[in-house]
């Protein structure tokens, strides 16, 4: 229930608050009063309207308590509405978009406040996410990250952002924010950072339906439908990527059959109608790799010559070292192991990144470099905090090390 109903708890006060700290309290001590009653007198027929009539309710008890002047004595008045809100959990700005979610996001990705606090805000305040694995989605240590979210709050009720979606001329100057927050939304959903699940479905599907939402808003903004279609390329391989015991399975070995035919039908019709726009941008080329993966009809018909080339492609347009040794793996399986390496090891600026260490043990292995795979998987393990995750590379470091 946590992770069905935060974003949207959250996202209600805060538009009928205007305050985020009280929301994300009175979010937390509504769970914390579930977690309470619930055992006792059973799960409520409808839990998310129970949950949010709690949160509001606490948040009414702290607003009547503070109210000093005539500003809060309003928001007493908005809160104290119908006492069983809509099940949707929604309202209607000038924008027309009966969003809560979406509205949170737009006003998160304020231009006011830097790239980086956008995204991270929006992944504490809508989903939830703890300041640890917004810290571990952007590299940086977790005290940063509770700085960084801290100012931004700040930012925001200090400056009066207003809680809603741009007018449309607006909408340009906010789209990369916004896409980021998606795009990083879907990221944890696909490969969380922490847990024993490797996948988390239900950031998956918000990631999408919100993505869904955005296309739908702009539909002349042919990034927001590449990232649309990249997710869908990406998610529709969700069923073959584990096994039945929850464990990573890679790509090349994963079962074909269980891959989403229709999503990736809708994926690749979405990314050719954004293509033929002439605008590419990162997501549009980050889908296409997607869909050279979801084009073959098993492993060895990949074209890596062309996701070498679309890699270098992404890393001209962002510059980014996770980028470059994604094109490493790809210059790896082209050209073998020993190219891929060299240019790994030519990356810097990754040594706190475990997939760093996990993508050079992984081709020290196949050079038969058991003694150096070893220790890379070591590195690797002792930066892993995902479950799955783990229990691969210990498989691994098993399999180099035996004898």
């Amino acid at each position: 229930m946590f992770r069905d109903e935060w974003g949207r708890i959250v996202a209600t006060l805060i538009r009928t608050t205007g305050d985020w700290d009280l929301a994300e309290e009175c979010a937390q001590d509504a769970f914390a009063r579930a977690l309470e009653t619930w055992p006792r007198d059973g799960v409520p027929r409808n839990p998310g309207a129970w949950l949010t009539t709690t949160a509001r309710n606490r948040a009414l008890d702290r607003l009547r308590r503070s109210a000093a002047g005539s500003s809060k004595l309003e928001e007493v008045a908005v809160l104290s509405g119908p006492s069983e809100p809509p099940e949707d959990h929604s309202g209607v700005d000038d924008s027309g978009v009966e969003d809560d979610r979406l509205r949170l996001i737009f006003t998160c990705c304020h231009p006011a406040l830097s790239l980086e606090a956008q995204v991270a805000l929006t992944l504490r305040t809508l989903a939830g996410l703890t300041t640890a694995e917004i810290a571990h989605a952007f590299l940086v240590p977790e005290p940063t990250m509770a700085q960084r979210l801290v100012r931004a709050k700040h930012k925001i009720r200090h400056a009066g952002i207003p809680y809603r979606v741009p007018p449309a001329h607006l909408l340009p100057e906010r789209t990369a924010s916004v896409l980021a927050v998606l795009y990083l939304l879907f990221n944890e959903g696909y490969a969380a950072s922490t847990g024993a699940a490797l996948v988390r479905i239900d950031l998956c599907s918000e990631a999408l339906r919100l993505a869904r939402t955005l296309a739908a808003l702009m539909p002349d903004e042919p990034e927001a439908l590449g990232l649309l279609a990249l997710m869908l390329l990406q998610d529709a391989r969700r069923a073959a990527r584990v096994d039945a015991s929850g464990d990573l399975v890679l790509l090349e070995d994963q079962d074909r059959r269980l891959w989403n035919a229709s999503q990736i039908e809708e994926g690749v019709a979405l990314l050719e109608g954004a293509l033929r726009r002439g605008e590419p941008g990162p997501y549009q080329v980050q889908a296409a790799i997607a869909a050279c993966h979801a084009s073959a009809r098993v492993a060895a018909e990949t074209d890596w010559a062309e996701i070498t080339a679309l890699y270098g492609t992404l890393f001209r347009m962002t510059g980014s070292s996770v980028v470059a040794l994604n094109r490493a793996v790809a210059v790896a399986m082209n050209d073998g192991p020993e190219a891929g390496l060299a240019v790994v090891d030519g990356l810097s600026g990754l040594s706190g990144y475990h997939l760093f260490h996990a993508t050079r043990a992984d081709l020290l292995r196949r050079l038969d470099r058991r003694d150096e795979a070893a220790d890379a998987y070591r590195r690797a393990l002792a930066l892993t905090t995902s479950d799955s995750e783990r229990r691969f590379l210990a498989r691994r470091l098993e399999e180099v090390t035996e004898g």
